[in-house]
């Protein structure tokens, strides 16, 4: 998702932590090479530059007035073949945890994703670092997971609230990291 129009662009961290390379592909067709400018583990999320101006950027929404039942389009790549594709469906919660396997170089340990939003708008493989829309095209949420067993779960996905995707993003473009209060004892 093209964050800001000077080339920032916000993705999940387990779409980019292992690249030797990135390339940026816009829906015009141009491509951008890309550099990781910030990782964050706790909520999944990436910054992304590449060296552009002037870019399309999204307009962002508030998650924090999202309501259950509230329209929610998905957008992305899904299987990374289908370009653009867009899905739509409805909130169907809010503030959701899930356990999430941390595949980034190799670590196999289980992360917890916090606050998330659940869409029954399909999300599939490919669909991480998509936009998550409201039905007034603003930029509600980022798509990071799916929900899948072996029973064949359908209809599940989730995305990091903007708000919180906002307060993450800005910290990685000014610092290069996450700064989070803490209190030590």
């Amino acid at each position: 998702v093209i964050y800001d129009p000077d080339g920032w662009v916000v993705t999940n961290r387990h779409v980019v932590c292992d690249a030797d390379a990135l390339t940026v592909r816009l829906a015009d067709g141009n491509l951008y090479a890309g550099r990781i400018h910030g990782l964050d583990t706790l909520t999944d999320l990436a910054i992304v530059k590449i060296d552009a101006q002037d870019l399309p950027s999204v307009d962002l929404g508030n998650s924090g007035t999202l309501q259950v039942g509230q329209h929610a389009i998905a957008i992305g790549s899904p299987l990374g073949t289908f370009t653009n594709s867009v899905t739509t469906g409805v909130v169907s919660a809010l503030g959701r945890t899930i356990a999430v396997d941390d595949v980034c170089s190799g670590i196999n340990q289980v992360e917890s994703l916090r606050n998330l939003i659940q869409t029954d708008a399909a999300i599939n493989l490919g669909n991480s670092g998509g936009a998550l829309v409201n039905a007034s095209g603003q930029l509600v949420g980022i798509n990071t997971a799916i929900f899948s067993e072996s029973g064949g779960s359908h209809g599940i996905g989730f995305a990091i609230p903007i708000n919180l995707a906002k307060n993450v993003a800005e910290s990685l473009i000014s610092e290069g990291k996450v700064v989070r209060g803490y209190l030590g004892v």
